[in-house]
């Protein structure tokens, strides 16, 4: 069995930087032994590190070291080929729907592909058996959480499935009194699931977690601890941690040092949170670690702890851009949305538009947050729960934070109390027998926690908040899945066509039509929504993202798409910048050196406005720390 080693973190905290330089690192210390390089995040920038062009085919990249970026759409559709016939065929026998009705829905795209496109990827590669390691650079954490949560998702599709399959058998039972054998197809799937399931907990598997020093992204990782060894069982084995992009030695330069004492504070919770577990460090050089010469050397550094030797890239001498002060923007627009790369600060851009917006006191304002993985609590400095509530003690500013698998299965309580209404009245003792088992078949089916449940939902609460004369600000997951939940409402309103059209076809069934209400009550909220998404006067889109080579190379593919979808940008957000000279110190020369080059660039990816937010020490929490942002922004003139 192949050892695998998953890499986990909050977005822009160099995962896949780490991810890769293991990858490489064991490659140059196990020269015989084959590697596969796995990346399972949608928005993949694994090929930009490794400055190599990947696909969804494995692609040698040194030595017996291969990558691979997952093509989520691709895995889908070869299992769905594969398994598509078997599937129809137990569903057919055990529910009222038809092949042909089922067929359509079954290929209908809807959220939650990366995750389940990862673990398949990942089954496959350990049912052939060609590497001796599989090293997966994963999503956000959020994302990548749902995805280790995925195999039990499997397990309830899987007694959905058997439930469903069981109908011939339990008459058989009932009236010849015989059993039939178990369907072949739904025993190789458990296989599947037990097999994944034993994999990610057992011996041969190890998780590495990739943090920075910065406040945000420890209390992400000591709430992942809380995930990792929760009641549910979960008992993922933690190799390290990684405390990337630090600084360790003091050297007379103010930021450096405020950086030092975070890397102290850092390692002293991570400590107590996690003891006996390795933490690790990770030098920040001041400049991209690009390609697989300085990834070898950046591996070596962090897994064997030496010193960081590496000849580091200088972008063109050019001139710098010109910025000018500015005021803050304030949202004219009913909804808005901040989309950017994990990590990048969306949330803290988010709540400060939120804050500006606010300002004059004329317009009620709301933020929510979509993130699996959310933080609005920690920028707010207050409990953020799954309600618009007031924060920073202003009841027209409120804050949500959507716990979309909570919603759904509220949603599926409700559901259980209409079938059972409906059924429990039927006294037929032949319709009884099939009412009973149509009760079970369907308490099996509401068991199911849907792949792609965040977006579904999320998508479904921010219909209900939107309100004219009111502002709605949408603090998105990172770019995967954030444009997953915009292309969401589209692919909703096609399925939901699609199933009410299947449903026609049975509405003398009460099931049917109470089914049908429900949905055709959701297509009407989805219907709305989408109006509002599709007028450039009432919705619109911020992009957020760092003065960075790979944040950069990212938002051009995340504008490229926007563009394709047809989304109205109005503004970009580069945030963290250092507006000052930074002196001496060669790192943060280097660093600013990088930042403006940067910014220079981003003239040839966009006309709009492009909103300049500068470094701040210690990171942004609370009223005081929101103020003083919010009086201090650039812009490129």
């Amino acid at each position: 069995m192949p050892r695998l080693s998953f890499f986990i973190g909050k977005g822009g905290v160099g995962k896949t930087t780490v991810a890769a330089s293991y990858a490489l690192w064991r490659a140059s210390q196990l020269p015989k032994r084959r590697l596969l390089l796995l990346s399972t995040d949608p928005a993949h920038s694994l090929g930009d590190v490794l400055r190599k062009e990947l696909s969804d085919a494995p692609a040698r990249i040194a030595g017996r070291l291969f990558a691979r970026e997952i093509d989520a759409a691709a895995e889908l559709r070869r299992f769905l080929d594969f398994n598509r016939e078997n599937i129809l065929k137990v569903i057919e026998k055990g529910s009222f729907f038809t092949a042909d009705e089922i067929g359509p829905l079954l290929d209908a795209t809807l959220p939650g592909m990366s995750e389940i496109a990862g673990l398949l990827a990942i089954d496959e590669a350990l049912e052939k058996n060609e590497y001796d390691e599989i090293v997966v650079d994963t999503a956000p954490m959020g994302h990548t959480l749902r995805m280790f949560d995925m195999p039990g998702h499997f397990a309830q599709l899987l007694e959905f499935l058997r439930t469903a399959s069981q109908r011939d058998e339990l008459l058989a039972a009932r009236f010849a009194n015989r059993r039939l054998a178990p369907d072949p197809f739904l025993e190789q799937w458990s296989a599947m699931v037990e097999r994944l399931r034993s994999t990610l907990v057992s011996k041969d598997s190890q998780l590495l977690i990739v943090t920075t020093p910065e406040p945000f992204s420890v209390e992400e990782t000591l709430r992942a601890s809380e995930w990792l060894h929760d009641e549910k069982g979960n008992d993922l084995p933690i190799a390290a941690i990684v405390l990337n992009r630090s600084v360790a030695a003091r050297n007379k330069c103010p930021t450096c040092d405020r950086r030092v004492k975070a890397l102290r504070a850092a390692r002293k919770k991570l400590s107590e949170s996690y003891p006996g577990t390795r933490i690790l460090r990770g030098e920040d050089p001041g400049a991209p670690l690009l390609g697989a010469e300085q990834l070898t050397a950046f591996g070596r550094h962090v897994f064997e702890q030496k010193r960081l030797h590496v000849t580091l890239s200088v972008p063109p001498a050019i001139p710098g851009p010109k910025i000018v002060r500015t005021a803050w923007p304030v949202e004219g627009r009913e909804m808005a949305f901040t989309l950017g790369k994990g990590g990048v600060g969306k949330t803290t851009v988010s709540a400060a538009l939120a804050v500006s917006t606010r300002a004059d006191g004329k317009v009620i304002v709301n933020i929510c947050s979509t993130d699996p993985a959310p933080s609005l609590d920690d920028v707010f400095r207050a409990d953020v729960g799954e309600e618009l509530a007031p924060v920073l003690e202003d009841p027209g500013l409120r804050a949500v934070e959507i716990d979309a698998v909570d919603e759904y299965r509220k949603w599926a309580a409700q559901m259980r109390r209409r079938v059972e209404d409906g059924l429990t009245n039927e006294t037929d003792r032949g319709l009884h027998l099939d009412l009973s088992y149509d009760r079970e078949l369907l308490d099996a089916l509401l068991d199911v926690v849907p792949p792609g449940v965040d977006e579904i939902f999320a998508i479904l609460r921010i219909s209900e908040m939107v309100h004219r004369g009111e502002r709605l600000i949408i603090d998105m997951a990172p770019t995967g899945h954030a444009v997953e939940l915009l292309k969401t409402p589209e692919r909703l309103l096609s399925w939901t066509r699609m199933l009410l059209k299947t449903l026609a076809t049975n509405r003398t069934l009460p099931l049917a039509r109470d089914a049908g209400v429900e949905v055709a009550t959701i297509q009407h909220k989805v219907r709305e929504l989408a109006a509002v998404m599709k007028d450039d006067n009432r919705s619109a889109v911020d992009v957020v993202m760092l003065p960075e080579m790979l944040p950069d190379r990212e938002t051009r593919r995340l504008l490229r798409t926007l563009g394709e979808m047809g989304a109205s940008v109005q503004r970009i957000f580069v945030n963290r910048v250092m507006v000052q000279d930074p002196g001496d110190c060669s790192r943060c020369q280097r660093t600013r050196r990088w930042q403006m080059y940067t910014l220079q660039t981003i003239r040839s990816l966009t006309r709009h406005d492009v909103f300049i937010v500068p470094e701040v020490p210690g990171g942004i929490a609370g009223r005081a720390a929101l103020g003083r942002l919010t009086r201090n922004i650039w812009r490129l003139a």
